[in-house]
């Protein structure tokens, strides 16, 4: 009786199944009377290259963009403000932000009405670097929105970038060169030279765009041999240095090595050999000492203004 019994299961839910795939074939026609399904202007044409290239694919995309004087000034604070951490083509730079064209919160926003609270009050994402908080007014962070939708109705994807043939390559060669100098005596001379790891560092890029984005971010950046064709969706020629732990057991042992994770329960180091540690936290025990090459270029992002940063990059290109 029970084999029975499943067979005959079996047998209903294959019926079902070949119901539904032969209605879902069928095309519907509408009542006479009923309004045509409506267009809506912000999908992607029939026959278009790739889903996003050419319209906003998914439901919560679905918005009006901004007019271009808007997008153009949204580029612009986008470039000064995020670029670095977000990259020039969204999909996450040099100081590790997150990859804006699959963001769950950027596809969920219309005008910025997500966005803002986010660069208004920082955040500090779990297993990722924090974004500190950045003092810009609501309607400039709404034109930054209105740009990176620009950017996502393009796309390409599965979140891919528009198409190369759209990056635009700014001149940023506008600060003062001795006020660049003075900052950086001020501020750069205790860890770094012009006469030792930075001789020569306005020939090492491609661009004063690159080197900007390298010194910034304390690391290689996207940049590449003097003359070298400018491609800024190459990856950084060079890998950053990674930051380090070394975690202290109540035993006194020391175990060092690449810092994996941290939290407030658990932090996971890969030592020299490549094995994984991982060890319960439990408030300062065991302690833990991190060591991170770009802390002091991270203190500083958080203080430089426009003008240190073009004064700064002014006098680097001069470095040949």
């Amino acid at each position: 009786m029970r084999r029975d019994a499943i067979l005959a299961t079996a047998a209903v839910l294959c019926l079902s199944a070949l119901y539904s795939g032969a209605a879902a074939q069928t095309p519907q026609t509408p009542p006479p009377g009923s309004p045509s399904p409506r267009t809506n202007p912000a999908q992607p044409p029939a026959g278009g290259a790739g889903r996003g290239r050419a319209g906003q694919g998914f439901p919560a995309q679905q918005r009006a963009l901004a007019d271009a004087a808007t997008i153009e000034r949204g580029g612009t604070l986008y470039g000064i403000n995020c670029r670095l951490c977000h990259g020039p083509d969204l999909r996450g730079g040099d100081l590790g932000g997150v990859n804006l064209l699959r963001s769950q919160l950027v596809l969920n926003d219309q005008e910025g009405e997500l966005i803002y609270p986010v660069v208004k009050n920082g955040r500090a994402p779990q297993g990722a670097p924090p974004m500190p908080a950045l003092p810009l007014p609501e309607g400039d962070v709404k034109a930054i929105a209105a740009y990176i939708h620009s950017v996502a109705a393009r796309m390409a994807g599965q979140g891919g970038p528009p198409p190369r043939d759209e990056a635009v390559e700014l001149n940023i060669v506008v600060g003062n060169a001795a006020a660049g100098e003075k900052y950086f005596a001020q501020n750069c001379a205790a860890c770094h030279s012009v006469t030792g790891d930075l001789k020569g560092v306005g020939s090492r890029y491609a661009s004063p765009m690159l080197l900007q984005n390298a010194w910034v971010a304390g690391g290689g950046g996207r940049g590449g041999r003097r003359g070298a064709p400018l491609d800024p969706y190459a990856p950084p020629p060079t890998a950053a240095k990674p930051v380090t732990v070394a975690v202290t057991t109540a035993d006194g042992q020391t175990i060092e090595g690449r810092l994996e994770r941290i939290d407030d329960f658990l932090v996971t180091l890969i030592t020299a050999d490549g094995t994984p540690r991982t060890f319960r936290r439990n408030g300062n025990v065991p302690a833990v000492q991190i060591t991170d090459p770009l802390e002091g270029h991270k203190k500083l992002l958080v203080k430089y203004t426009d003008k240190d940063i073009h004064d700064v990059t002014a006098y680097l290109v001069t470095l040949k």
